[in-house]
Parts: C-alpha cells; structure tokens; sequence
C-alpha cells in the first residue's frame, strides 16, 4: 500500500490536476490544445486516456500524453520573477486532522527535501486538547503562508516577501537576522539558523529564495510550500510523504486540491468539512485550512509510537497524564 501511494504522488500532474490541468495552462486556449494534439502521430500516443475540465466546465477525453506536452510546453515559458511568484495561481493547503495519526512522514520528508538538521522542523505535529472533556487530536502545523503576514510588515529589509501566487519566502542574501519576523509570527513558523550546516556548502545550483540553498548563518528560514517542486507539477515533501493522505495542496484559482490519491474541489472539501483556518481571528488570512478531527480513523495511542525525545514534547497535555498513569503509553 505504501508502494501504491508512493506511486500515486509521483503521478501528482497527471492525475492529481486532471480536472484542473486546462485551467492550468492558462494562456494557451483550449482551441490551441485541440490544434496540438491534432497534430500529433499515433506512434506518440501513450494508450491512456484522462478526462480533463475546461474553464468552462466542459469535460474533454484525451490522450496522456499529449497533454503532458502542451503542459511542458508552458513550462518551457514560465521565466517569471521569484518574488512575484508563478502566474496566476493562488496556493492553498488543507489539512485533515481526522486522518493525521503523527506519523512524522510529513516531517522526516520535508527535512530531507530541505535538507535540514534533525531538530529543525519545518513541520511540526502537535498534540492540541481544546477542553478537559475533550480528547487530544494531532495537529501538523507548518507556515500558513497568510495573506496579511505580520513577519514581511515587519522585515526591515524586504528579506520577507509575499508572493502572488500565495507563497511567503525569505531571501537570506537580504536578512540581517533581526530576528522581528520571528516575534511578529502567532503560529511559531519561524527558525534561526545559529550554526554551521551542511545544507550551507552545496554550491551545485545558484541561490535562490525557493529553495534557500547555499543557506547561511544567521539568517531566518521557514517552510515554503516547496515552490520549486510545484513548478515541475509535483506535491510539496509534506504531502508526498504522508502516509494517510492528510495533506492536501492544490490552486485555489482551479478550485482544486489533492493529496496525491484522492483530487476534489477546494471549495466543496472546505465547506462540506467545515474548514477553517488556525487563529483565524488574528486576522492574517492564512493559506493552510483545517478539517476538524471528526470521526478520526486512528486511536490518539498510535500516534505514540514515536522516539522518547519526541513523546517528551506531549507530557503536559492532561489526557497524556492521564494516559500514563494507566499504563497506555
């Protein structure tokens, strides 16, 4: 099964934005498409047939991967500005605590997809208990990449920038390491790098705030949705790692997400769940959306199956004390 969802995220353009991929390519035009894959040979013809959403809703059969083609072909143009983002899209997450049984993936995979030291997480699972009547549930929380984010009104040299198309970076040739983007964030997204790392020496690629690698010391990094995953049409390290499905990523501009197995709209999966977004009266605007730990599908001792150093992090939650002093854990 592991094999399979691995196979099915590596399959993110092909069938994780087959309702959306038209929209996608944007600026080409659905009677252009028709035209290229009119002009293509038989020989080139795959055998797989997918179903694709126009702008307008009309669902269209083609081939694979002919469509695999007029989406490189966009690719191929796309030279736009790192701080202004990828055109027209508007990046969004959502994550379903229902499913979410802390099994780490989600952070093991961002920490080798960023190559990051072991205690620096990009991701982190939580234990959250809203009221002593309440069972805990997990809760992965990462950079809500906000519409209105404190940490850039407070960056005194641009370092922190938000983007068009949602995503907030931060460019270490700019941070002086003032450290106010940490203080100013409310969801604790933020990491100083003190030292030295290893992910500091590659110099096999130019920097940039994408992939902030060479990184440098004293600087401020964070999650960053993986922009330079999404250009080649891939899910984030989080959502490709996840074991259960929990995270979904999509284009809110397409009204759609997936995690890999399972596409839907954005805007019926928020509305029908009852999504909401964390500290939403803070007013920030977060991108990354919830949905509620309803009818969870695993036993909160599950999620226990984890090293001491990270059970340690729990053990003040009433319901972990609790836990332990029957034996469960």
């Amino acid at each position: 099964m592991a094999e399979n969802n691995k196979k099915s995220r590596r399959k993110f353009l092909n069938n994780g934005l087959k309702l959306g991929i038209v929209a996608a390519i944007g600026g080409i035009g659905l009677s252009k498409i028709a035209s290229k894959l009119s002009a293509q040979t038989e020989e080139a013809h795959s055998g797989e047939k997918m179903e694709l959403m126009t702008a307008d809703g009309t669902l269209i059969e083609v081939d694979s991967s002919e469509v695999m083609e007029v989406h490189n072909v966009k690719n191929n143009e796309d030279n736009y500005d790192v701080r202004e983002g990828i055109p027209n899209r508007k990046f969004v997450m959502v994550i379903d605590l229902a499913k979410c049984k802390n099994a780490r993936k989600c952070v093991e995979g961002c920490q080798k997809g960023h190559n990051l030291d072991y205690h620096q997480e990009f991701m982190q699972i939580k234990l959250i208990q809203d009221n002593p009547l309440a069972e805990p549930y997990w809760f992965p929380k990462n950079c809500m990449h906000c519409d209105e984010p404190p940490c850039v009104k407070v960056c005194p040299t641009g370092a922190t920038f938000k983007r068009e198309d949602n995503i907030v970076l931060v460019d270490n040739e700019r941070c002086i390491g003032c450290k106010f983007c940490v203080t100013s964030c409310p969801y604790s997204a933020r990491i100083f790098n003190w030292e030295h790392k290893a992910k500091f020496d590659d110099k096999s690629q130019p920097y940039s705030p994408e992939t902030n690698v060479p990184g440098a010391t004293g600087t401020v990094t964070k999650c960053d949705f993986c922009p330079d995953l999404l250009r080649q049409g891939l899910l984030p390290h989080c959502a490709q790692s996840c074991p259960e499905g929990v995270i979904y990523f999509g284009d809110r501009n397409e009204d759609i997400v997936t995690n890999g197995a399972e596409t839907v709209r954005f805007s019926e999966l928020i509305n029908k769940r009852g999504g909401y977004r964390h500290l939403e009266h803070l007013g920030t605007k977060p991108n990354v959306y919830y949905l509620p730990a309803v009818d969870k599908l695993y036993e909160l001792e599950d999620g226990f199956e984890v090293n001491e150093e990270v059970k340690e992090r729990y053990k003040n939650v009433p319901y972990v004390k609790e836990l332990k002093k029957q034996g469960k854990i």
